[in-house]
Formats: C-alpha cells, structure tokens, sequence
C-alpha cells in the first residue's frame, strides 16, 4: 500500500480550506496551521495547530515543516480597516513576508514541493483591457500586472516562487559557493471565483458583470483537482528545466479569457464544469432583464 503523503496547509480555517480539506482528509495526512481553530462563522475546524508564519521567529513552527511532502499555502492577512490604502500596503508587504517564510522553511526542511494559493488579481490588469475588447485573453507566462495591493502582493510571492525555483539563490550577495543547491519546486495556482453565489450577486442585466462571472467560475471539485495535481504531478519543470508553474484556476468555462493550457498540459488538469452549463437558468434571466432594459 502506498504511503499517505504528508501536507502541511496554512490558513487552514479560510474558505479556499473549506472547499480543500474534504478531499483533503481523505487523500492525505494533514498538519493544518492557522492563527485561528474555527472560520469565520465561529464553527471549529477539527485539527488546526497554532501557528503564526507572520512571525521571523522560524523555529516556533519549523517542526511542523519537517517531514513534509508538500505545503500547500493558503495564510493570508489582512488590514483591519480595508478602506485605509496604507494599512492596506502593510498588511500584503507582510503577506509577501509570510510566503518567503514558507518557501525559506521548506527549502530548508526539504520539502518537495509549495502550492500557493495566488489570484487572478496578480495579473487583473488585462482584465480591463479585455472587458474593453482590446484583449482577448491572458496566458499565465506573461508578466503579471496589477492596478492594486493585493494583485502587487500575489504577483510579489509569484516571482518570489520562481527566486526559489531557481535554486541559484545567493545567501551571501555574490558567493557563488554559498548558492543554493536545489530548486524549490513550487505553484502558483490563481484562484478565480470559487462561490457558487457570485451568479446571485450580479445585477439583473448587466452583461459585462455576467461575463465576467461565467469566465472566472471554477467548482469546488476543479478547485480539488487542480490542487491534488499540482501537490502529486511528478514533474512541473518548465521548458527552461525550472520546477515552476502558474495555473489559473477555472473551469472548462466557455467564456474564460485566462488559459488553462499549461495546466492541461503539464500536470493533466481536466475540469469538469462549465459554468455556462452551471448558470444557464441565471444567464437566460440576465438575458431577459437586459433585453427588457433596451426596448422601455
């Protein structure tokens, strides 16, 4: 019988968790980190240890590193007051902080492999310019381009992800002798919208709104797949020979505008939702209410 793998998940009572950990606990031996023991909701999340990867103090939970196959990092904070742009800055510098914890410790504990939970935000740039039809679609090797914070923070640990990647890390400047000696295997998995109500949410008739939705959709079943390949796919190295990947993450959805290609390709991602097919009774209500707003 083959062994069960060892996955450490960070942000363990966050709600990309939720939709994880059922396929998850079934699949592996779990170490689950949190700086909470329930989720937003107040109800417990049954096996989350303690533990705060904000902090420069490593050692505190370097041991919950050891051992492990993979980490999959989904630790995420965030400013108290959202509307204040400078706490704002503060709160993703200390989520870039957070990740090189991870990538450091892990690099440093032997770990396989890190999946990050990054976002489609690292690169909403383009989004504007296809919502614009200048575009029409973002393939994940271009150059990541944000227009806020959050988007600046993922693509910050994203390129961070490709340092570690590498394996030419200098930990002294320029002492080539004291260069890293493996790559840290890592991916960037680029959540879309992963709710089943964001359909609900848009006003009845604004098409560009529904558009949007219908691209970005991935179900909570794609979202586990994505993630159990991305931890189990034997080789992820691009065509440079460098263990990283950025997947996006959605659906097979007829109106996506982000390419999955790489990630069919590299580690067999086969979706099996569409969310034209998922939201076809809220797409013929858009539809209507539309057609109804241009002909009064």
């Amino acid at each position: 019988m083959t062994a069960r793998r060892k996955v450490v998940v960070t942000g363990a009572s966050g709600y990309i968790a939720s939709l994880l950990l059922p396929a998850f606990r079934e699949r592996y031996d779990l170490t689950l980190l949190d700086v909470r023991t329930s989720d937003r909701e107040g109800t417990p999340v049954e096996g989350i240890q303690i533990a705060d990867l904000t902090s420069r103090e490593r050692e505190s939970y370097r041991h919950h590193f050891q051992g492990a196959d993979a980490i999959v990092h989904l630790g995420f904070t965030r400013a108290a007051q959202r509307d204040d742009l400078v706490q704002d800055y503060y709160a993703e510098q200390l989520n870039v902080e957070m990740a090189f914890h991870v990538y450091q410790t892990a690099l440093e504990e032997n770990v396989r492999r890190v999946v990050i939970a990054s976002s489609n935000h690292a690169a909403d740039y383009y989004e504007r310019l296809i919502l614009q039809g200048k575009w029409d679609v973002v393939l994940p090797q271009q150059r990541a381009l944000s227009d806020n914070f959050y988007g600046w923070a993922k693509e910050a640990y994203e390129h961070l992800g490709f340092v570690y990647a590498t394996g030419q890390i200098s930990y002294a400047g320029m002492h080539p002798e004291k260069t890293a000696t493996r790559g840290l295997e890592n991916v960037q998995i680029r959540i879309g919208g992963p709710r089943e109500t964001d359909m609900d949410t848009i006003p009845k008739g604004d098409l560009q709104r529904m558009y949007r939705g219908l691209a970005v959709y991935i179900s909570q079943r794609d979202l586990q797949q994505l993630f159990i390949k991305s931890i189990e796919a034997e080789d992820i190295r691009d065509e440079n020979g460098v263990p990283f990947q950025v997947f996006y993450g959605i659906s097979d959805n007829s109106q996506a505008f982000w390419s999955i290609v790489n990630a069919r390709k590299v580690i067999g991602y086969a979706p099996e939702d569409n969310s034209e097919y998922r939201f076809i009774e809220q797409i013929r209500e858009h539809i209507r209410a539309s057609q109804m707003g241009q002909g009064s």
